[in-house]
């Protein structure tokens, strides 16, 4: 199982107060893919610009995907600009791939592209080790709940996670969220706004 997959599976099994942005886990998971690739060495980092490495097989089709979609020319592409990139939609494509596995259980009469909060995990021994893995406090997934604010552990308490790359993609992953909970937020301003105009 890969960073993503545990990441989805643990954010699936959250109760539905604490449910998270289908966007904010959409970045995330393109994150988790990066540190993914990092540890793989299917990637390395070149200041902020990701460098692909030689060819490899993660066994994984999504993280193949992610592999894949790296752009081989310089500049290459900056590690924001792939999160945004890659993130598109990502959150319902890993929906569909848990659920392709037999790894949830989608909800009746609701789409897991519209609904992936609402799927459950089934149980099975990818949910146990992806949920002993969150139990245990592991760095990187630590540091990527922190980010979704789904653990208790703050963005800022995640030093312990090795390395300056996955660091840096860590970093990248925050300021992403935070660009978009910032773009909802206005989006929510300017609507508010709109009504009240209308409204006289």
């Amino acid at each position: 199982m890969t960073t993503a997959r545990d990441l989805a599976l643990v954010t699936l099994g959250l109760p539905r107060d604490r449910s998270v942005e289908q966007g904010d886990l959409s970045l995330v998971l393109a994150g988790a893919e990066a540190i993914d690739l990092l540890e793989s060495g299917g990637l390395t980092l070149d200041g902020d610009r990701m460098v692909p490495g030689p060819g490899v097989t993660t066994g994984d089709r999504l993280l193949d995907q992610a592999l894949a979609s790296l752009v081989r020319r310089e500049p290459y592409e900056t590690v924001g600009d792939w999160l945004w990139r890659r993130g598109a939609r990502l959150a319902a494509a890993y929906a569909e791939e848990l659920e392709r596995a037999g790894l949830v259980v989608p909800p009746r009469g609701i789409g897991l592209r519209s609904r992936f909060t609402r799927t459950a995990p089934a149980d099975s021994p990818e949910r146990r080790r992806a949920e002993e893995r969150q139990a245990s406090g592991e760095p990187v997934l630590a540091a990527l709940t922190a980010v979704l604010r789904t653990g208790d552990t703050q963005v800022d308490d995640c030093r312990s996670v090795d390395g300056d790359a996955a660091n840096a993609v860590l970093a990248a992953v925050g300021d992403a969220v935070t660009e978009l909970e910032a773009a909802r937020l206005r989006r929510d301003v300017e609507g508010n706004a709109f009504d009240n105009i209308w409204r006289g």
